[in-house]
């Protein structure tokens, strides 16, 4: 799909499901125009990676995902050898008895068929493709550094076998939820874009284009709880938009069209996860569905 306008681009992302604001569209359509990654900060659940699934679908294009996490390192993302299947070629050999060139036996084993590609490879490889680094501030200052010098040129090295370039830049998103801030110059590579939760009207959209099996009119009494309490102070993680729809499928699968005190407390494991915010929730939703 060749996407010439902001516009295009929207359209393309609402026809998988994902609305997005004008500002999310320009800056997506210049990070395709630019081939520039795109590094998207914001709270859990605003629809960071959703964009990067939504990408990838609208665009018809593998979507490769890097987790980060703790500890990650170049092994994790780029490659790594086939050992078992090595051992197993080492046997063949001698029974082969095909061992007598110890150098050739071992040049041998660090051929194409033992490498296993991880998702940074294996995007420059399958390239065009929609190359997903997932929650990137969890990893080191050492991580970021490589990702920094991959996304620069678009190419690894790998000493057995030779450089490996991408013919075509992947699509390249990084999401953040900023528990820790970026270095400038992974910043500077990338256009940026925060995410913000959406407005009423545009969360009660997502909720009926994503869940449409949901009553309208439940659908909006959801929203309308959900801002409420993304409004409050005392929350440890306000519901985001993933928990919006959880709760929305929740409450439809229990048969509920309006919304009820008993319904909604018996449900909030599908909008907040830690016991505080329950016992504050179930209080709030006392005061704003018994008025």
């Amino acid at each position: 799909m060749d996407l010439q306008s902001t516009g295009d681009v929207a359209a393309a992302l609402g026809g998988t499901g994902y609305l997005c604001d004008e500002s999310l569209a320009t800056v997506g359509f210049l990070a395709l125009k630019m081939q520039r990654p795109l590094l998207l900060e914001g709270e859990p659940g605003t629809g960071k990676t959703a964009l990067a699934e939504a990408l990838a679908e609208a665009l018809d294009l593998p979507l490769v995902r890097l987790q980060c996490y703790e500890g990650i390192d170049a092994t994790q993302a780029l490659y790594d050898w086939d050992f078992p299947r090595q051992i197993l070629h080492l046997r063949a050999l001698e029974a082969a008895g095909g061992t007598a060139d110890v150098e050739e036996a071992e040049k041998s084993l660090y051929d194409a068929r033992f490498l296993l590609a991880r998702p940074v490879l294996a995007a420059l490889q399958q390239s065009p493709a929609v190359l997903l680094v997932d929650e990137v501030d969890r990893a080191d200052d050492e991580f970021e550094a490589f990702l920094l010098e991959v996304l620069s040129t678009y190419q690894v090295t790998i000493p057995e076998l030779g450089t490996v370039r991408a013919a075509t830049p992947p699509i390249v998103v990084l999401t953040s939820n900023r528990t820790r801030e970026l270095h400038d110059a992974l910043k500077r590579r990338c256009l940026y874009h925060w995410i913000d939760h959406p407005g009423l009207e545009r969360e009660v959209e997502i909720v009926r284009s994503r869940a449409p099996e949901v009553a309208a009119g439940l659908a909006r009494q959801v929203v309308e709880v959900v801002q409420q309490l993304r409004d409050r102070q005392d929350l440890q993680k306000p519901p985001g938009v993933a928990e919006t729809l959880d709760w929305a499928r929740a409450l439809h699968h229990l048969g509920t069209t309006d919304l009820d005190l008993a319904t909604a407390a018996a449900t909030l494991g599908a909008l907040v996860k830690y016991r505080e915010d329950a016992d504050r929730v179930r209080h709030a939703l006392d005061q704003m569905l018994r008025t």
